[in-house]
């Protein structure tokens, strides 16, 4: 392509980059009038859409597919608009470099907050939209008829009043050279075909069982060496010295490099001479302030914000203090969410090859223009001459978006080595101990009761990390300091908003930031907000003497979409009826990530100790349902992440380090524990697009918990319950 490339510095394109991949739901202005056509006979028809003489589509996508079916969906869109027989139907990924090159005409890159569909959809159903009016036009061109008589369907364009026909393939040359329309009407959505329906993934099993499929660990190229690396075990520390004495005989190394100021790496012929090698590196760290740090003086920072005068407001109503000073009764409770690390099977790696002239990297990522940004910053290079290709990811979960720090990593230890591919591997260890955590949190609520016992004030007050004030802090300088991520389900409005009203409400945030850096972990705040609001909804409940699912329906009224899904998974458990002999139920709901999500599970424990979940039902509506059958993978999915962490998953910090360091401390649950898991897709529609993979892992959690108190009589509100003696079975 022959695109003029624009004269960006290093500077403007990393902060231009950094502010569109901030994770937050920004609005963009997409044009879809390519500077450049493409060459060769594959014509482009406007930006998004590729089509070969055999009619095969090929469906620009520049979202990150990680397992959760984004490509799928995406393409499905596409091809709605298009017109095209499903059959022909591929994808491939731009380059964040050509992207630029480009006036960043396929726009955001990131995918994570759920955003990959949500958020794309106005713009790709419209350049398909495009390429179909301008496939029909290029048709009414060669018949020299008006093209009002053309209509175009499965790939093909036919002439209504005489039934003449064409097929796409032929007609995609002259279509590339007709002016991209500005005027685009998309289909409404009751005329949809291929959307909503639940159409087989582009991205087969068959390579991914098989092995034939290429993640970043499997990458080969030409010449390529492998490098692993070992940074301070304690953030903020640094690189004091290093002898490599030992291992530079060995056999397959060929270097020890420092990596900045903070890190030692073996570059070798193999990975696991790389490894042995590193381990025999006597390494000497500065582990500076933070060295003497540990979960319980963690603990004791989170406990004072609890009782803070200072904290962030995030939803406010009435007078909540002299609801509560004026209560006949209160019920408190305090409940604390750990650390939790990504540990995607496949830990972080990337592969950059640098010369003098040019820098190309090969990354697993879930934000090409991040990758590119870091690469651009790492290689001392102007922006045309770095690029990024982007490799199938072995999962993510938001560890590959905002944060680069391995790509960083590889392109300064390729420097190192010029004109050299080095692929850059961690060590599993390395992946668990330089994480971007989910934030840890306290949080303390409180309901207050008039002598009828109504319910008259609710105070919700966090204590923990901020994520924004260490990843986005021009964000929080724009909220006066606070984060608005931290109350994600219990905001004042938005797509992350409340779903009750209270008589007196108020929910704040005493911000407590520590040295464990944090980062966006699927679901991220919602996590524990869901815990926190959901199983106090229960204990106000009982203290009213009110069943759970009234005493929820009493708040919800101003929230049809809410209770909708709530009366969805009471229906679907049947919540109305006693369940059997000792089994018990547990519900919650939740907003989260423009979508409306709620769930219903049935257990029993035995022992007092061993919970078996029999089965869970879940609802959700995300406006529109792309494709049903992801959508329920999602959902299941989505279960396993939450329930692993309400009962396996804590990161826990002694002499400033994390302790978990694989699979045997920081464990995950079995197939044979999974839950069945009953889905009910509720379509709310109207112009919101809601998320899938992120917002219904929060509301298993609160309602396997709810139905363990009822099972037990024990109120759990430390995560994660084998702290409390409690096992999945």
């Amino acid at each position: 392509m022959n695109a003029r490339v624009p004269n960006l510095s290093r500077r403007h394109f990393i902060v231009g980059t950094t502010a569109v991949s901030s994770g937050l739901a920004l609005g963009l202005q997409m044009s879809f009038m390519g500077s450049a056509q493409a060459a060769d006979p594959t014509p482009e028809i406007g930006a998004w859409v590729v089509i070969k003489p055999d009619d095969t589509v090929i469906v620009r996508v520049v979202r990150s597919e990680m397992g959760q079916g984004t490509i799928t969906g995406l393409a499905q869109m596409v091809a709605e608009e298009l017109e095209c027989s499903w059959k022909k139907v591929t994808v491939e990924y731009p380059t964040p470099g050509e992207s630029l090159r480009r006036k960043r005409i396929w726009g955001d890159f990131s995918t994570g907050g759920s955003r990959g569909i949500r958020t794309s959809e106005q713009y790709v159903r419209k350049g398909g939209a495009a390429a179909r009016l301008m496939l029909v036009q290029a048709a009414a061109n060669e018949w020299k008829v008006p093209v009002a008589e053309c209509v175009a369907a499965e790939s093909v364009i036919t002439h209504k009043p005489t039934g003449r026909k064409v097929t796409f393939g032929k007609v995609a040359t002259a279509a590339s050279k007709i002016a991209v329309p500005t005027e685009i009407t998309l289909k409404d959505p009751k005329d949809w075909k291929i959307i909503g329906k639940p159409l087989n993934r582009i991205d087969t099993f068959a390579d991914k069982v098989t092995g034939k499929q290429v993640y970043g660990l499997d990458l080969k190229l030409p010449g390529m060496l492998v490098a692993t690396i070992k940074e301070c075990p304690v953030f903020g520390g640094k690189l004091k010295s290093f002898d490599a004495s030992k291992v530079t005989g060995i056999k397959g190394v060929k270097k020890v490099v420092q990596v900045g100021d903070t890190a030692v790496a073996v570059v070798a012929d193999t990975f696991w001479v790389a490894k042995t090698a590193l381990d025999q590196v006597e390494i000497v760290w500065d582990e500076g302030p933070n060295a003497s740090v540990s979960s319980a003086s963690i603990a004791k920072i989170l406990e004072e914000g609890l009782t803070a005068e200072q904290a962030f407001v995030g939803n406010t109503r009435g007078d909540t203090k002299a609801a509560i000073s004026a209560a006949v009764n209160k019920t408190e409770a305090t409940y604390f969410y750990p650390y939790l690390n990504h540990a995607p099977m496949e830990p972080m790696n990337a592969t950059a090859k640098w010369t003098a002239e040019r820098c190309e990297a090969w990354v697993p990522t879930q934000d090409g223009e991040a990758s590119l940004a870091a690469v651009i910053a790492a290689s001392g290079l102007a922006a045309e001459k770095c690029e990024v290709y982007k490799v199938n990811l072995g999962g993510g979960f938001g560890r590959r978006g905002a944060f680069q720090d391995y790509t960083t990593q590889a392109v300064n230890i390729a420097k190192q080595m010029p004109g050299t591919p080095i692929k850059l591997i961690w060590t599993r260890e390395e992946d668990m101990t330089q994480g971007r955590y989910h934030p840890i949190m306290m949080c303390k609520l409180t309901g207050s009761f008039d002598a009828n016992k109504n319910l008259t004030g609710m105070h919700m007050r966090l204590s923990g990390q901020s994520i924004l004030a260490s990843v986005r802090p021009a964000v929080l300088a724009a909220q006066k300091g606070r984060d608005p991520l931290v109350f994600q389900g219990v905001f004042d409005g938005g797509e992350h908003g409340f779903g009750y009203e209270f008589p007196n409400q108020l929910m704040d945030h005493a911000m407590r930031n520590t040295h464990i850096p944090p980062g966006f972990w699927r679901g991220v705040n919602v996590n524990q907000n869901a815990i926190f609001m959901e199983c106090f909804m229960d204990e106000l409940a009982e203290t009213a003497g009110v069943d759970a699912v009234e005493f929820r329906r009493k708040y919800m009224a101003k929230f049809p979409r809410n209770l909708a899904v709530l009366n969805a998974v009471a229906d679907g458990i049947g919540w109305a009826k006693p369940a059997a002999s000792g089994v018990f139920r547990g519900v919650a709901q939740m907003t989260a990530f423009g979508s409306y999500v709620a769930a219903a599970c049935e257990l029993s424990v035995t022992d007092g100790t061993k919970v078996k979940i029999h089965r869970i039902v879940a609802a959700t509506d995300c406006g529109y349902a792309v494709n049903p059958a992801q959508i329920k993978r999602q959902v299941s999915g989505s279960f396993v992440y939450g329930l692993s962490a309400l009962f396996e998953q804590e990161c826990t910090v002694k002499n400033g380090r994390i302790e978990q360091k694989n699979f045997d401390t920081f464990g995950s649950i079995r197939l044979a524990q999974m839950p069945k898991v009953e889905t009910i897709i509720l379509e709310g529609g109207g112009k919101e697009w809601g998320g899938i993979g992120e917002p219904t892992i929060c509301v298993a959690a609160p309602a396997v918990l709810n139905a363990i108190y009822r099972a037990t009589g024990k109120r759990l509100r430390n995560v994660p319950l084998k702290n409390s003696g409690m096992t999945l079975v």
